[in-house]
């Protein structure tokens, strides 16, 4: 790509919520489109979006915004694409790169695959990366640097639609992996999809203690529980789609942090303080070993940021 000249001559981003609205910021600060054409079915969205300025042009028709478009990136919660997909199947033209942000692949790649024309460039992508917030004004330019982003083609993705996608990710800041939607699920299932379960347990369970009010859950939440509040406070339909989208693969992950999770409440039950150590000491080093991998930082503040004057 030439110094200054956009690799894209039309985005449309289909959904502007956390994810779309950062893309829209990112691609507008690196000059990596000539043009934005912004797509949702609500209205009041629609308008905060063009009141932040995120687009050139502004559609409630998936239909309208990808006419022209040669990238198109849904950004909804990922059961809505086959709506989507049979709404704009006609209107995508030749060699347009099609793809998407959701955590899970093998389900996208079912629900669009089979109703895209040959003539389009289908990739299933998923960029890593996220905040508790939602909306479009929840968005940054900054939010895909440093993170991941996976890739995973279908055996009819051309290889220069796949290399294409990944450079523009990677102009947003982003690394990139290539890899098989199946494994993606999986590894997905254990690093996201179950802990977010299992965090919106844990603040539900607090929620419906008897013995203890909510006004005190809130206010001497220590450290842990305020970080389980956080994923917690993600979005629901997003999350919802994805639990019934990636089934299979979270109920396995599940299946197995349930054996660990009795293991473990053995060990409290027993005493059995060495096998405690044991494992937080190996739970420890993974930590560190994220820390080191450069997606989080060692600072410790335990929620007691400095206020500002």
């Amino acid at each position: 790509m030439a110094e200054g000249k956009p690799m894209f001559r039309k985005l449309a981003l289909i959904g502007i919520g956390l994810i779309g609205s950062s893309i829209a910021l990112g691609a507008k600060k690196k000059n990596l489109v000539a043009e934005i054409a912004i797509a949702t079915r609500s209205k009041e969205t629609l308008a905060k979006a063009k009141a932040l300025g995120l687009g050139n042009r502004y559609f409630t028709d998936p239909a309208q915004a990808v006419d022209g478009a040669d990238l198109v990136i849904l950004c909804t919660p990922v059961g809505a694409f086959r709506g989507i997909g049979k709404a704009i199947q006609q209107y995508l033209g030749a060699d347009t790169i099609l793809t998407d942000v959701g955590s899970v692949k093998t389900h996208v790649q079912q629900a669009l695959g089979p109703i895209m024309p040959s003539y389009v460039n289908f990739v299933p992508g998923h960029p890593v990366a996220g905040t508790e917030h939602s909306g479009p004004e929840a968005g940054f330019a900054e939010l895909f640097e440093g993170r991941w982003c996976i890739l995973t083609p279908l055996p009819t993705s051309k290889s220069q639609a796949v290399a294409k996608l990944a450079e523009f990710w990677k102009a947003l800041g982003s690394n990139v992996e290539i890899m098989d939607a199946a494994h993606h699920d999986l590894v997905l299932a254990i690093t996201s999809h179950v802990p977010h379960l299992i965090a919106y347990n844990i603040v539900g369970v607090a929620d419906e203690l008897e013995d203890v009010t909510k006004g005190e859950v809130i206010k001497y939440s220590a450290s842990g529980f305020r970080d389980f509040t956080r994923i917690a406070a993600s979005d629901p339909v997003m999350w919802r789609d994805v639990f019934l989208t990636n089934r299979d693969a979270v109920l396995e992950m599940l299946g197995r942090f349930t054996e660990d999770l009795t293991a473990l409440q053995k060990m409290v039950r027993n005493g059995d303080g060495d096998g405690l150590e044991k494992l937080f000491t190996r739970t420890r080093e993974i930590r560190r070993s994220i820390v080191e991998a450069g997606q989080d930082t060692s600072a410790a503040d335990f929620g007691r940021r400095a206020k500002k004057p």
